[in-house]
């Protein structure tokens, strides 16, 4: 009596479509799809926007009531600004433009000390992604699905960096870089201290 109730396919047969639907079918490019929006701390300095605004307004309404499309024009910022990653590519949305990005158009990325990170064209132009700063640079590579390459990853460490002949090597990232140079001056300042020592004896 319980075998044909295991052989029975339609409960799992029916899930089947529901993911489809989810992932987008059979012909949408596979990987998924997410936008990078301002933060909601960004609300916050609406509201105390609107209250800077708000005496001002009380205390001459006919003069001053056009200081309240200022919040306004702050929270239709906050909601269009945003970067939307898909395999397709990258859609940047701003306060008054949009554009398109295809993934082929991208060579590189570059993270500035202030403002959004930009991307690096393939015609050597930059342009800024929009709501993607340094703290949400984590959500873009992920969102990439590996198309931009991880500035936080480690290099593997190998035979040639346990012995220190690659300390120099070319990596991506600054930070890596510097403190493999000084990692090398250190040694070959203590290299040259062994060779002086013998020389004062």
């Amino acid at each position: 009596m319980s075998s044909p109730h295991q052989s029975v396919p339609p409960p799992e047969s029916s899930h089947i479509p529901a993911a489809a639907e989810v992932t987008g079918g059979d012909t949408a490019p596979p990987g998924p799809t997410r936008v990078i929006r301002m933060t909601r701390l960004s609300f916050l300095g609406v509201v105390i926007l609107a209250m800077c605004v708000f005496f001002p307004i009380v205390g001459w309404p006919a003069a001053l009531f056009w200081l309240a499309l200022i919040p306004i024009a702050a929270i239709v910022w906050i909601l269009r600004t945003q970067t939307k990653v898909s395999p397709n590519g990258m859609d940047l949305r701003s306060m008054f433009s949009s554009r398109h990005i295809d993934w082929e158009q991208l060579k590189g990325i570059s993270i500035p000390k202030r403002g959004y990170v930009r991307a690096h064209l393939a015609d050597d132009t930059e342009v800024p992604l929009p709501a993607v700063s340094y703290d949400r640079l984590r959500d873009l590579v992920d969102a990439s699905g590996g198309r931009i390459p991880d500035p936080f990853a480690l290099p593997d460490p190998g035979p040639a960096d346990e012995s220190g002949t690659e300390s120099t090597g070319d990596d991506s990232g600054d930070t890596d870089t510097g403190s493999r140079s000084t990692d090398t001056g250190d040694n070959s300042s203590a290299a040259d201290d062994d060779k002086d020592s013998p020389a004062k004896g």
